[in-house]
């Protein structure tokens, strides 16, 4: 079995020009958490995305991408996303193998990386109802902004039906 290298954010941006898809990316200094990346509001309209890689205990994946101020309740949230039993974080060497990117790095765009479909993808509708979409591009130095119809579009490319669902409180 032969490992292929995680892609990185010029190949994704070359895949989002084959498709047709806007997309515009703002450099900044590397941000691991949401309250880092506040600063950046002001430079960098729509909706900011906070990502959690969640488990359940058959070791079904999941990418929760919410609001960035959202909270989701882990609790129920399975309730919620179909998985069979309570989640729990996903370490970071599945994050790694599944969507090639590190912890402080989780993107809705990590579903380019994802050929075996090991990740079901959920776009929480709060979000959803923002009409540009900021992601990290692979990478937390940098944020890409999207439409959010052509996330959904660059996620479908993929291969990755991603359900938008309520899932925060």
């Amino acid at each position: 079995m032969t490992e292929t290298a995680p892609k990185t954010r010029d190949e994704l941006f070359r895949f989002l020009d084959e498709l047709g898809i806007k997309h515009a990316t703002k450099d900044h200094p590397p941000v691991y958490t949401v309250a880092e990346s506040v600063s950046l509001r002001d430079e960098i309209p729509g909706g900011h995305t906070k990502n959690l890689f969640v488990k359940d205990k058959k070791d079904q994946f999941f990418l929760l991408t919410v609001e960035e101020n959202a909270a989701v309740d882990l609790k129920t949230v399975h309730t919620l996303i179909g998985g069979a039993s309570k989640v729990s974080f996903g370490k970071p060497e599945k994050l790694m193998e599944y969507l090639g990117v590190q912890p402080g790095s989780v993107t809705a765009f990590g579903a380019i990386n994802d050929t075996g479909h090991n990740v079901t993808f959920v776009l929480d509708a709060d979000l959803m109802e923002h009409d540009i979409i900021n992601c990290h591009p692979l990478s937390n130095d940098a944020t890409t902004s999207i439409a959010r119809d052509d996330l959904i579009r660059f996620m479908e490319a993929t291969g990755h039906r991603p359900l938008v669902l309520k899932v925060t409180a």
